[in-house]
């Protein structure tokens, strides 16, 4: 359902056919059993499993390798730094940034996102002036520029969606100005799977001289991620989206903007020298990495990104979108049932409602069954305030689920939906 599946961005090396039964063996938590059934894991954009080799990779640093990186001259501190630092390279190479130096390891998208919002706030950031968000945005992607304008007087400009989920450029295009300052914009929305045309979007910022960020936190694991193709100024992700461990994240930034940004922290690691006087600044990235950084988080992305290196990352996600255009035909098939989000470019997401019926009800009911979906909000609620809706069903896939899982879904939602009705 996406007009691009990979773009240049998919850099590692192509080597072994896509199979999902061995894709399968490889995610030990897929074996498991769930009231008694066989788990079905449709929750993929809350978080996605990890493999056996992030699994392996993570124990290993903690036998071997555990130490304190940056600051030891033993070994067990240089081989910590040099599996650290080995994993800003692989992020670097997965996302096509010109250099390492343009990665900053954070806690997750919204750390990221954080810090990009109170650092470029500081840079380019005065009363009057705008911030552009759009209306299908995460919370994590509204309220950290909600805090920024109110901290500088600035004001937060929402860019309209249509009924299928789409933001309508038209919109977006009038509500860019000469006090527009910084846009930020998801890359693929986490409650309705819209790819949004972000490498455009960023292009008709730039015109008008803003900053752009863009919120990667759903497409990292479902599209291929080139920064450089993109032309965006910053570019954040988590780590648990893509296989790899919670805690962990990347703020990727242009590195002049990066030397231009002052830092969100202050500690160890982030200074060059301390004085009562004043302080001088360590160089970037390690300017924005204050205090010991979840090292075996980042040595865990790593593992992950390089595991899907080993597989064909094109057939796995042309499987993950016959899923979606299956599920979304099955969907569609039930009486009662509303598909919400039908853009055109989508990817991995099937969120719906059903008449006069919870959604919190059936995820329970689902759940009985084994099978794990997410209900609510999404932490979107803007999005369930256009559609009108509490909140949403949602079934989002990975590259691990199979057509049989989402046929044994249907049967157990038939079922559900017969009990609350």
């Amino acid at each position: 359902m996406r007009s691009t599946i990979v773009g240049k961005a998919q850099a590692p090396q192509l080597k072994l056919p896509f199979d999902v039964d061995k894709i399968r063996n490889e995610f030990p938590i897929l074996g498991e059993t769930v009231n008694g059934h066989r788990l079905v894991y449709l929750d993929n954009a809350a978080t996605t499993h990890k493999p056996q080799v992030v699994i392996d990779t993570i124990s290993r640093y903690y036998e071997a390798q555990n130490s304190n990186i940056h600051r030891g001259v033993h070994t067990l501190s240089q081989r910590g730094t040099d599996a650290f630092e080995n994993a800003r390279q692989i992020v670097q190479k997965f996302i096509n940034a010109p250099t390492p130096s343009e990665i900053i390891f954070t806690r997750g998208t919204t750390d990221s996102i954080n810090l990009a919002s109170q650092c470029l706030a500081q840079l380019v950031l005065n009363a009057g002036d705008e911030i552009l968000v759009s209306e299908s945005e995460h919370h994590s992607n509204i309220v950290p520029w909600q805090m920024v304008a109110a901290q500088y007087g600035a004001n937060l400009i929402v860019a309209p969606i249509d009924d299928t989920g789409e933001i309508v450029i038209e919109e977006f295009e009038k509500r860019l100005n000469a006090k527009t300052k910084i846009v930020s914009i998801g890359h693929i929305s986490n409650a309705l799977g819209t790819i949004n045309p972000v490498r455009e979007m960023t292009r008709r910022a730039h015109a008008i001289g803003a900053k752009v960020l863009i919120d990667g936190a759903q497409s990292i694991a479902h599209i291929g991620v080139d920064v450089q193709d993109l032309e965006c100024d910053l570019y954040a992700f988590s780590g648990h989206k893509v296989f790899a461990p919670t805690g962990i994240g990347v703020l990727y930034g242009k590195r002049e903007l990066l030397e231009a940004m002052p830092p969100y922290q202050g500690g160890g690691d982030m200074i060059k020298e301390v004085r009562f006087e004043h302080t001088e600044y360590n160089d970037v990235p390690y300017k924005f990495e204050a205090g010991t950084p979840h090292i075996a988080g980042a040595i865990g992305l790593g593992a992950a990104l390089e595991y899907l290196s080993t597989i064909d990352f094109r057939a796995a996600l042309a499987h993950e979108d016959e899923l979606l255009n299956y599920v979304s035909e099955r969907l569609n098939d039930i009486d009662g049932v509303r598909m919400i989000g039908t853009a055109r470019d989508k990817a991995a997401v099937a969120s719906f409602v059903i008449d006069k019926i919870h959604p919190q009800d059936v995820g329970l009911l689902l759940d009985s069954q084994g099978i794990a979906v997410r209900t609510g909000h999404h932490c979107a609620m803007p999005v369930m305030q256009h559609f009108g809706i509490p909140g949403t069903v949602r079934a989002s896939l990975s590259i691990y689920n199979t057509r049989h899982e989402i046929d044994y879904f249907i049967d157990a939602l038939l079922k559900a939906k017969s009990m609350l009705a």
